[in-house]
């Protein structure tokens, strides 16, 4: 395909989240957290939002807060931390009284081939994007049991099930990522937690320009059916969706946002 299949109309809330509080990890910035995030309020939740970079997150509770009429709770959190991570369910608790949905967002990447790679590198990013996801997780899961219900939604990738050159960090961690949703979610069963993650195949926002090459990036548009990369608000939309009433009979299961087969 040399013509790209044209990015569909954005699509208006319907109250999917109406009166439900939403955590979103990663929030900041221009990609899948900071979409979600923006979603979720116009499907009608309070939003918490946390990332790592305190300049960025101030920026973005500030750009929510014209979209939802007042500021979003924001709170610096590194999930390498756990008392980072406790104090953002905490401070959750604190001013709203319950958490309804966590989306575990924040994770990190690279290109590095396996003989390369130090072991620091390979240890950051299982450290951030699965450990972190599971602190994340285990965290929510707490507070959730004790309230009888939640529901909690993390980002892995189609790397999970996909080989691909240079990811073998990258891909590891997400495969533990949906291995981790699919345990979590039976453990959550009982409190009336459900448990998913997303897997998307390539979504196109600016950071991915510090991660990865132009030429890489051209070739991962190119696999895709639309000839494009995923705009993160579409993968959003299935966030949103795994976190509402709509997939109320979904646990466990992790849902490939791709135009490609996983």
């Amino acid at each position: 395909m040399t013509t790209p299949f044209p990015v569909p109309d954005y699509v208006q809330g319907h109250g999917l989240l109406a009166d439900r509080i939403v955590v979103v990890t990663a929030a900041a910035g221009a990609g899948i957290g900071a979409a979600v995030a923006r979603r979720a309020v116009e499907e009608g939740a309070t939003i918490v939002v946390s990332d790592v970079h305190e300049r960025r997150l101030d920026e973005a509770a500030d750009a929510l807060a014209e979209v939802a009429g007042a500021r979003p709770l924001a709170r610096v959190c590194d999930v390498r931390d756990e008392a980072q991570v406790q104090g953002l369910l905490d401070a959750a608790v604190a001013e709203h009284g319950r958490i309804d949905v966590m989306v575990n967002n924040a994770g990190l990447g690279g290109d590095t081939r396996l003989v390369d790679m130090a072991d620091d590198e390979w240890d950051r990013v299982l450290d951030i994007s699965l450990t972190g996801t599971m602190r994340c997780t285990r965290a929510a899961l707490r507070i959730m049991a004790g309230q009888g219900h939640g529901v909690i939604v993390n980002n892995a990738s189609v790397l999970g099930w996909r080989a691909q050159v240079g990811q073998s960090h990258y891909a590891a961690a997400k495969a533990g990522v949906m291995a981790l949703t699919r345990c979590a979610a039976m453990e959550g069963v009982d409190a009336g937690v459900r448990v998913n993650c997303v897997a998307p195949s390539f979504a196109t926002h600016p950071f991915l320009a510090k991660t990865s090459s132009e030429e890489l990036l051209a070739e991962l548009a190119s696999r895709e059916a639309f000839g494009r990369g995923a705009e993160p608000w579409e993968v959003a939309n299935v966030v949103v969706f795994l976190a509402s009433d709509y997939s109320s009979y979904l646990t466990g299961e992790v849902v490939s946002v791709s135009s490609q087969r996983a």
